[in-house]
């Protein structure tokens, strides 16, 4: 039989592909869009992020999400400083979430409060997703853009305290398959992952309306 993080893996493969590949995703990885696109989708980024830390203090003796709340994850100082860069001292009073974000981060936090093991869905595909794909983009950014490599702009990609993630990823996976929670509750949860992936695509789809490549 699969292990638990197999079967969340191959479970949410389609929706983490569609996540991937959305049309702002590759035009903006393409170098086909500005700057500008990067920044907005950093704002929306740090928009998740403040719902996923916010809580995470609360959660860290929770028998079944504490084990995955660890310091060295967490982005929000790194998408500050990115935002400071991109926007200047005060973009705190000019960033806005997109409708799909709001709904994105509502649901997350929604997890936090009321569902532990709902949160450890949004903290794997967040998280791992970062540590993984995260690494292609910060990569384009730094050429595309001329960020500074691992600086300012796209620190949110770089885990300074994550010395291995091979290995680290590894350890997120044993984690993962020691959950505790029964068959029925593996099943919810790997229902929410998808939700978290589709709520993910739904906000590069409104950021591919709002920066659509002229024909």
């Amino acid at each position: 039989m699969d292990s638990f993080s197999t079967l969340i893996r191959t479970a949410s493969h389609e929706q983490h592909v569609e996540a991937e590949t959305s049309t702002f995703m590759s035009d903006l990885l393409g170098g086909r869009l500005g700057v500008e696109a990067y920044a907005r989708y950093t704002e929306q980024l740090w928009f998740v992020y403040e719902a996923l830390e916010a809580g995470a203090g609360r959660l860290g003796s929770d028998p079944v999400a504490g084990p995955f709340i660890q310091p060295g994850l967490f982005r929000l100082p790194a998408l500050e400083r990115d935002l400071a860069h991109l926007r200047g001292a005060g973009w705190r009073s000019g960033v806005s979430a997109l409708p799909a974000t709001e709904a994105y981060a509502a649901r997350v936090r929604e997890c936090a409060e009321r569902w532990p093991a709902g949160y450890v869905a949004h903290h794997y595909t967040r998280y791992l997703g970062d540590l993984s794909g995260g690494q292609i983009i910060r990569d384009k950014a730094e050429r595309t853009w001329g960020f500074e490599r691992k600086g300012d702009g796209v620190r949110f990609y770089v885990f300074e305290e994550i010395g291995n993630p091979a290995a680290f990823k590894r350890g997120y996976r044993e984690l993962l398959d020691g959950v505790r929670a029964d068959d029925l509750e593996k099943q919810r949860i790997v229902s929410e992952c998808k939700r978290a992936f589709a709520l993910n695509t739904d906000v590069f789809r409104a950021l591919g309306e709002e920066f659509p490549l002229s024909a």
